[in-house]
Protein backbone atom coordinates (compact mmCIF):
# COMPACT_ATOMS: atom_id res chain seq x y z
CA UNK A 1 0.00 0.00 0.00
CA UNK A 2 1.41 3.44 -0.91
CA UNK A 3 1.79 6.35 1.47
CA UNK A 4 -1.05 8.20 -0.27
CA UNK A 5 -3.44 5.37 0.51
CA UNK A 6 -2.58 5.25 4.19
CA UNK A 7 -5.35 6.57 6.44
CA UNK A 8 -4.71 9.75 8.40
CA UNK A 9 -3.59 9.30 11.96
CA UNK A 10 -6.37 10.04 14.44
CA UNK A 11 -4.54 12.98 16.02
CA UNK A 12 -3.11 14.49 12.83
CA UNK A 13 -6.11 16.64 11.96
CA UNK A 14 -6.59 17.83 15.52
CA UNK A 15 -2.87 18.67 15.74
CA UNK A 16 -3.02 20.86 12.63
CA UNK A 17 -6.07 22.73 13.85
CA UNK A 18 -4.44 24.32 16.95
CA UNK A 19 -1.45 25.31 14.86
CA UNK A 20 -3.69 27.08 12.34
CA UNK A 21 -5.64 28.76 15.12
CA UNK A 22 -2.39 29.85 16.78
CA UNK A 23 -1.15 31.40 13.50
CA UNK A 24 -4.44 33.21 12.97
CA UNK A 25 -4.43 34.50 16.54
CA UNK A 26 -0.87 35.74 16.12
CA UNK A 27 -1.73 37.57 12.91
CA UNK A 28 -4.83 39.16 14.46
CA UNK A 29 -2.89 40.24 17.55
CA UNK A 30 -0.07 41.67 15.47
CA UNK A 31 -2.49 43.50 13.17
CA UNK A 32 -4.32 45.03 16.13
CA UNK A 33 -1.13 46.20 17.83
CA UNK A 34 0.21 47.69 14.60
CA UNK A 35 -3.03 49.53 13.94
CA UNK A 36 -3.07 50.95 17.47
CA UNK A 37 0.57 52.06 17.21
CA UNK A 38 0.00 53.70 13.82
CA UNK A 39 -3.18 55.36 15.08
CA UNK A 40 -1.35 57.07 17.96
CA UNK A 41 1.47 58.04 15.63
CA UNK A 42 -1.01 59.70 13.27
CA UNK A 43 -2.78 61.28 16.24
CA UNK A 44 0.41 62.93 17.50
CA UNK A 45 1.37 64.10 14.02
CA UNK A 46 -2.06 65.62 13.38
CA UNK A 47 -2.07 67.45 16.74
CA UNK A 48 1.36 68.93 16.01
CA UNK A 49 0.00 70.04 12.64
CA UNK A 50 -2.92 71.74 14.38
CA UNK A 51 -0.54 73.63 16.66
CA UNK A 52 1.71 74.66 13.78
CA UNK A 53 -1.12 75.57 11.39
CA UNK A 54 -2.66 77.79 14.08
CA UNK A 55 0.76 79.20 15.06
CA UNK A 56 0.00 78.32 18.65
CA UNK A 57 -3.28 80.29 18.50
CA UNK A 58 -1.97 83.31 16.61
CA UNK A 59 -4.10 82.49 13.55
CA UNK A 60 -7.18 82.79 15.78
CA UNK A 61 -6.19 86.35 16.57
CA UNK A 62 -5.81 87.05 12.84
CA UNK A 63 -9.28 85.62 12.19
CA UNK A 64 -10.72 87.77 15.00
CA UNK A 65 -9.16 90.79 13.34
CA UNK A 66 -10.75 89.87 10.02
CA UNK A 67 -14.14 89.46 11.71
CA UNK A 68 -13.94 92.85 13.41
CA UNK A 69 -12.81 94.53 10.22
CA UNK A 70 -15.60 93.01 8.09
CA UNK A 71 -18.25 93.81 10.72
CA UNK A 72 -17.04 97.39 11.04
CA UNK A 73 -17.17 97.85 7.26
CA UNK A 74 -20.68 96.40 6.99
CA UNK A 75 -21.94 98.59 9.85
CA UNK A 76 -20.24 101.65 8.38
CA UNK A 77 -21.99 101.36 5.02
CA UNK A 78 -25.41 100.44 6.44
CA UNK A 79 -27.65 103.56 6.48
CA UNK A 80 -29.62 102.24 9.46
CA UNK A 81 -26.67 102.92 11.75
CA UNK A 82 -25.91 106.45 10.53
CA UNK A 83 -27.91 108.09 13.34
CA UNK A 84 -26.14 106.12 16.10
CA UNK A 85 -23.58 107.81 18.27
CA UNK A 86 -19.98 106.59 18.18
CA UNK A 87 -20.40 104.70 21.48
CA UNK A 88 -23.62 103.03 20.33
CA UNK A 89 -22.04 102.04 17.05
CA UNK A 90 -19.00 100.63 18.85
CA UNK A 91 -21.21 98.66 21.24
CA UNK A 92 -23.25 97.27 18.36
CA UNK A 93 -20.06 96.25 16.52
CA UNK A 94 -18.80 94.49 19.67
CA UNK A 95 -22.05 92.55 19.91
CA UNK A 96 -21.91 91.45 16.28
CA UNK A 97 -18.24 90.47 16.61
CA UNK A 98 -19.01 88.46 19.75
CA UNK A 99 -21.78 86.60 17.90
CA UNK A 100 -19.48 85.82 14.99
CA UNK A 101 -16.68 84.63 17.29
CA UNK A 102 -19.11 82.40 19.19
CA UNK A 103 -20.44 80.95 15.95
CA UNK A 104 -16.89 80.07 14.86
CA UNK A 105 -15.87 78.86 18.33
CA UNK A 106 -13.28 81.60 18.77
CA UNK A 107 -14.70 82.59 22.15
CA UNK A 108 -13.13 79.47 23.74
CA UNK A 109 -9.48 79.01 24.81
CA UNK A 110 -7.22 77.75 22.04
CA UNK A 111 -6.00 74.75 24.06
CA UNK A 112 -9.54 73.47 24.51
CA UNK A 113 -10.38 74.15 20.88
CA UNK A 114 -7.23 72.35 19.73
CA UNK A 115 -8.33 69.06 21.34
CA UNK A 116 -11.85 69.41 19.96
CA UNK A 117 -10.33 70.19 16.59
CA UNK A 118 -8.17 67.07 16.87
CA UNK A 119 -11.21 64.89 17.53
CA UNK A 120 -12.96 66.28 14.48
CA UNK A 121 -9.81 66.10 12.35
CA UNK A 122 -9.39 62.36 12.81
CA UNK A 123 -12.84 61.81 11.27
CA UNK A 124 -12.58 64.74 8.82
CA UNK A 125 -15.44 66.39 10.68
CA UNK A 126 -13.87 69.84 10.40
CA UNK A 127 -16.96 71.93 9.93
CA UNK A 128 -17.17 74.59 7.27
CA UNK A 129 -14.47 76.54 5.47
CA UNK A 130 -14.54 80.32 5.78
CA UNK A 131 -13.02 81.30 2.44
CA UNK A 132 -13.03 78.18 0.25
CA UNK A 133 -15.57 75.94 -1.46
CA UNK A 134 -15.51 72.69 -3.40
CA UNK A 135 -16.07 72.41 -7.13
CA UNK A 136 -19.71 71.58 -6.42
CA UNK A 137 -20.08 74.73 -4.31
CA UNK A 138 -20.03 73.03 -0.89
CA UNK A 139 -18.16 74.81 1.90
CA UNK A 140 -17.92 71.71 4.06
CA UNK A 141 -14.25 70.89 4.62
CA UNK A 142 -14.79 67.15 4.17
CA UNK A 143 -16.33 67.65 0.71
CA UNK A 144 -13.62 70.09 -0.31
CA UNK A 145 -10.90 67.54 0.51
CA UNK A 146 -12.59 64.40 -0.77
CA UNK A 147 -13.32 66.03 -4.12
CA UNK A 148 -9.60 66.74 -4.58
CA UNK A 149 -8.31 63.37 -3.32
CA UNK A 150 -9.08 61.27 -6.47
CA UNK A 151 -7.00 63.57 -8.70
CA UNK A 152 -3.93 63.16 -6.47
CA UNK A 153 -4.40 59.39 -6.17
CA UNK A 154 -4.78 59.08 -9.94
CA UNK A 155 -1.59 61.04 -10.58
CA UNK A 156 0.63 59.25 -8.09
CA UNK A 157 -0.75 55.72 -8.45
CA UNK A 158 -0.07 55.92 -12.19
CA UNK A 159 3.45 57.11 -11.52
CA UNK A 160 3.97 54.38 -8.90
CA UNK A 161 3.17 51.57 -11.34
CA UNK A 162 5.34 53.13 -14.05
CA UNK A 163 8.28 53.50 -11.67
CA UNK A 164 7.84 49.97 -10.36
CA UNK A 165 7.60 48.05 -13.63
CA UNK A 166 10.02 50.17 -15.67
CA UNK A 167 12.51 50.18 -12.80
CA UNK A 168 12.36 46.41 -12.29
CA UNK A 169 12.81 45.48 -15.94
CA UNK A 170 15.56 48.00 -16.64
CA UNK A 171 17.41 47.16 -13.40
CA UNK A 172 17.30 43.44 -14.23
CA UNK A 173 18.65 44.14 -17.70
CA UNK A 174 21.48 46.25 -16.29
CA UNK A 175 22.37 43.59 -13.70
CA UNK A 176 22.72 41.07 -16.55
CA UNK A 177 24.84 43.54 -18.54
CA UNK A 178 26.93 45.06 -15.78
CA UNK A 179 29.45 47.59 -17.11
CA UNK A 180 27.72 48.05 -20.47
CA UNK A 181 27.31 51.46 -22.08
CA UNK A 182 23.67 51.73 -20.96
CA UNK A 183 24.70 50.75 -17.43
CA UNK A 184 27.25 53.57 -17.32
CA UNK A 185 24.68 56.03 -18.71
CA UNK A 186 22.12 55.13 -16.00
CA UNK A 187 24.75 55.41 -13.27
CA UNK A 188 25.76 58.80 -14.65
CA UNK A 189 22.14 60.01 -14.71
CA UNK A 190 21.39 58.88 -11.14
CA UNK A 191 22.37 62.27 -9.58
CA UNK A 192 19.71 63.99 -11.71
CA UNK A 193 17.13 62.62 -9.27
CA UNK A 194 18.31 65.29 -6.84
CA UNK A 195 16.21 67.77 -8.83
CA UNK A 196 12.58 67.88 -7.59
CA UNK A 197 9.66 66.93 -9.80
CA UNK A 198 8.46 70.53 -10.13
CA UNK A 199 11.81 71.48 -11.72
CA UNK A 200 11.25 68.93 -14.48
CA UNK A 201 7.66 70.11 -14.67
CA UNK A 202 8.72 73.66 -15.51
CA UNK A 203 11.14 72.38 -18.14
CA UNK A 204 8.55 70.11 -19.76
CA UNK A 205 5.93 72.89 -19.80
CA UNK A 206 8.38 75.21 -21.55
CA UNK A 207 9.43 72.59 -24.10
CA UNK A 208 6.35 70.48 -24.85
CA UNK A 209 3.55 72.96 -24.08
CA UNK A 210 4.93 76.41 -24.89
CA UNK A 211 7.39 75.68 -27.74
CA UNK A 212 6.05 72.51 -29.37
CA UNK A 213 2.40 72.73 -28.31
CA UNK A 214 2.06 68.95 -28.00
CA UNK A 215 0.42 68.93 -24.58
CA UNK A 216 -1.71 71.36 -22.54
CA UNK A 217 -0.10 73.64 -19.96
CA UNK A 218 -2.08 72.16 -17.07
CA UNK A 219 -5.43 71.27 -15.62
CA UNK A 220 -7.23 67.94 -15.34
CA UNK A 221 -9.40 68.08 -18.46
CA UNK A 222 -9.96 70.41 -21.37
CA UNK A 223 -12.56 73.19 -21.16
CA UNK A 224 -15.37 72.66 -21.82
CA UNK A 225 -15.15 69.00 -20.75
CA UNK A 226 -15.96 66.45 -23.49
CA UNK A 227 -19.42 64.92 -23.40
CA UNK A 228 -18.55 61.29 -24.08
CA UNK A 229 -16.77 59.15 -21.48
CA UNK A 230 -14.09 58.01 -23.93
CA UNK A 231 -13.18 61.55 -25.00
CA UNK A 232 -13.21 62.67 -21.37
CA UNK A 233 -10.79 59.87 -20.41
CA UNK A 234 -8.52 60.67 -23.36
CA UNK A 235 -8.49 64.33 -22.32
CA UNK A 236 -7.50 63.39 -18.76
CA UNK A 237 -4.72 61.14 -20.08
CA UNK A 238 -3.48 63.96 -22.30
CA UNK A 239 -3.33 66.32 -19.33
CA UNK A 240 -1.59 63.68 -17.19
CA UNK A 241 1.35 63.17 -19.53
CA UNK A 242 3.50 66.11 -18.42
CA UNK A 243 3.00 65.88 -14.61
CA UNK A 244 3.46 62.07 -14.63
CA UNK A 245 6.58 62.42 -16.77
CA UNK A 246 7.96 65.07 -14.41
CA UNK A 247 7.50 62.82 -11.36
CA UNK A 248 8.84 59.83 -13.31
CA UNK A 249 12.06 61.58 -14.33
CA UNK A 250 12.65 62.91 -10.83
CA UNK A 251 12.83 59.37 -9.40
CA UNK A 252 13.48 56.78 -12.11
CA UNK A 253 17.26 56.95 -12.57
CA UNK A 254 18.11 56.81 -8.88
CA UNK A 255 15.53 54.05 -8.44
CA UNK A 256 17.01 51.96 -11.25
CA UNK A 257 20.50 52.49 -9.88
CA UNK A 258 19.46 51.28 -6.42
CA UNK A 259 17.53 48.26 -7.70
CA UNK A 260 20.32 47.27 -10.05
CA UNK A 261 22.77 47.44 -7.14
CA UNK A 262 20.60 45.12 -5.02
CA UNK A 263 20.27 42.66 -7.91
CA UNK A 264 24.04 42.61 -8.34
CA UNK A 265 24.63 42.03 -4.61
CA UNK A 266 22.23 39.11 -4.38
CA UNK A 267 23.39 37.58 -7.66
CA UNK A 268 26.82 37.01 -6.09
CA UNK A 269 25.52 35.08 -3.09
CA UNK A 270 26.67 31.47 -2.55
CA UNK A 271 23.18 30.01 -2.80
CA UNK A 272 22.79 31.61 -6.25
CA UNK A 273 26.01 29.94 -7.43
CA UNK A 274 24.77 26.63 -6.00
CA UNK A 275 21.46 27.00 -7.86
CA UNK A 276 23.30 27.62 -11.11
CA UNK A 277 25.54 24.63 -10.42
CA UNK A 278 22.44 22.45 -10.11
CA UNK A 279 21.58 23.34 -13.69
CA UNK A 280 18.69 25.73 -13.09
CA UNK A 281 18.05 28.17 -15.92
CA UNK A 282 19.01 31.82 -15.57
CA UNK A 283 15.33 32.85 -15.57
CA UNK A 284 14.51 30.51 -12.69
CA UNK A 285 17.56 31.58 -10.70
CA UNK A 286 16.70 35.23 -11.32
CA UNK A 287 13.08 34.82 -10.26
CA UNK A 288 13.57 32.57 -7.22
CA UNK A 289 16.95 33.48 -5.81
CA UNK A 290 17.63 37.07 -6.86
CA UNK A 291 14.34 38.90 -7.33
CA UNK A 292 12.41 37.38 -4.44
CA UNK A 293 14.79 38.35 -1.59
CA UNK A 294 15.31 41.82 -3.07
CA UNK A 295 11.63 42.65 -3.63
CA UNK A 296 10.82 43.68 -0.01
CA UNK A 297 13.66 46.22 -0.05
CA UNK A 298 12.68 47.51 -3.49
CA UNK A 299 8.99 47.82 -2.64
CA UNK A 300 9.82 49.60 0.62
CA UNK A 301 12.10 52.11 -1.06
CA UNK A 302 9.63 52.78 -3.85
CA UNK A 303 6.64 53.13 -1.51
CA UNK A 304 8.45 55.54 0.80
CA UNK A 305 9.77 57.53 -2.15
CA UNK A 306 6.21 57.89 -3.46
CA UNK A 307 5.17 59.17 -0.03
CA UNK A 308 7.94 61.73 -0.26
CA UNK A 309 6.68 62.73 -3.68
CA UNK A 310 3.18 63.15 -2.22
CA UNK A 311 4.47 65.85 0.09
CA UNK A 312 6.32 67.44 -2.83
CA UNK A 313 3.11 67.54 -4.84
CA UNK A 314 2.23 70.96 -3.42
CA UNK A 315 4.49 72.80 -5.86
CA UNK A 316 4.03 70.32 -8.72
CA UNK A 317 0.23 70.43 -8.67
CA UNK A 318 0.31 74.20 -8.38
CA UNK A 319 2.56 74.49 -11.45
CA UNK A 320 0.33 72.21 -13.53
CA UNK A 321 -2.89 73.60 -12.05
CA UNK A 322 -3.75 70.01 -11.13
CA UNK A 323 -6.86 69.98 -8.90
CA UNK A 324 -5.44 67.69 -6.20
CA UNK A 325 -4.59 67.85 -2.52
CA UNK A 326 -1.25 69.54 -3.12
CA UNK A 327 -2.74 72.55 -4.86
CA UNK A 328 -5.56 72.64 -2.31
CA UNK A 329 -3.00 72.74 0.51
CA UNK A 330 -1.16 75.61 -1.20
CA UNK A 331 -4.33 77.65 -1.66
CA UNK A 332 -5.44 77.01 1.93
CA UNK A 333 -2.07 78.09 3.33
CA UNK A 334 -2.25 81.41 1.50
CA UNK A 335 -5.59 82.36 3.08
CA UNK A 336 -5.03 80.81 6.54
CA UNK A 337 -7.75 78.18 5.99
CA UNK A 338 -6.66 76.10 8.98
CA UNK A 339 -9.39 73.48 8.70
CA UNK A 340 -8.47 72.60 5.13
CA UNK A 341 -4.75 72.52 5.96
CA UNK A 342 -5.30 70.12 8.85
CA UNK A 343 -7.73 68.00 6.85
CA UNK A 344 -5.23 67.63 4.00
CA UNK A 345 -2.54 66.67 6.49
CA UNK A 346 -4.85 64.04 7.99
CA UNK A 347 -5.30 62.49 4.53
CA UNK A 348 -1.53 62.40 3.98
CA UNK A 349 -1.05 60.89 7.45
CA UNK A 350 -3.63 58.19 6.77
CA UNK A 351 -1.98 57.38 3.44
CA UNK A 352 1.40 57.12 5.16
CA UNK A 353 0.01 54.92 7.94
CA UNK A 354 -1.79 52.66 5.46
CA UNK A 355 1.39 52.30 3.38
CA UNK A 356 3.52 51.33 6.39
CA UNK A 357 0.82 48.90 7.56
CA UNK A 358 0.45 47.39 4.10
CA UNK A 359 4.22 46.91 3.71
CA UNK A 360 4.31 44.46 6.63
CA UNK A 361 2.03 42.08 4.77
CA UNK A 362 3.81 42.65 1.48
CA UNK A 363 7.01 41.40 3.15
CA UNK A 364 5.29 38.18 4.18
CA UNK A 365 3.91 37.65 0.66
CA UNK A 366 7.19 38.35 -1.11
CA UNK A 367 9.63 36.66 1.27
CA UNK A 368 8.71 33.25 2.78
CA UNK A 369 11.24 33.81 5.57
CA UNK A 370 9.05 36.59 6.99
CA UNK A 371 6.07 35.62 9.16
CA UNK A 372 3.56 38.25 10.17
CA UNK A 373 3.51 38.57 13.94
CA UNK A 374 6.33 36.10 14.49
CA UNK A 375 8.53 36.35 17.53
CA UNK A 376 11.58 34.40 16.43
CA UNK A 377 14.57 35.84 14.65
CA UNK A 378 14.11 36.89 11.06
CA UNK A 379 10.37 37.34 11.47
CA UNK A 380 8.37 40.55 11.31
Amino acid sequence: MTDAALPLQPGAESADRPQTQSTLARVVQYTGLRMIALFFTVLIGVYLTILIANMGGHVDEIRKGYIRESVAISVGIDPEFKNMTADERREHIDQLVALQEKRMGLDQPFLLRSFRFLLGAMTLDLGWADNMSSDSGSRQVRNIILERLPATLLLFSTTFFLLFFVGIFVALYLSRNYGSRLDRVIVGLAPTSAAPSWFYGLFFILLFAALLGWFPFGGLVSAPPPDSIINYALSVLNHMVLPVTAIFFSAIFLGIYGQRTFFLIFSNEDYVDMARAKGLSDRVVERRYIMRPTMPTIVTGLALSIIGLWFGSIVLETIFNWPGLGRLFYLAANIFETSVIVGSTVIYAYLLGFTVFFLDFVYALLDPRVKVGGSSGGQA
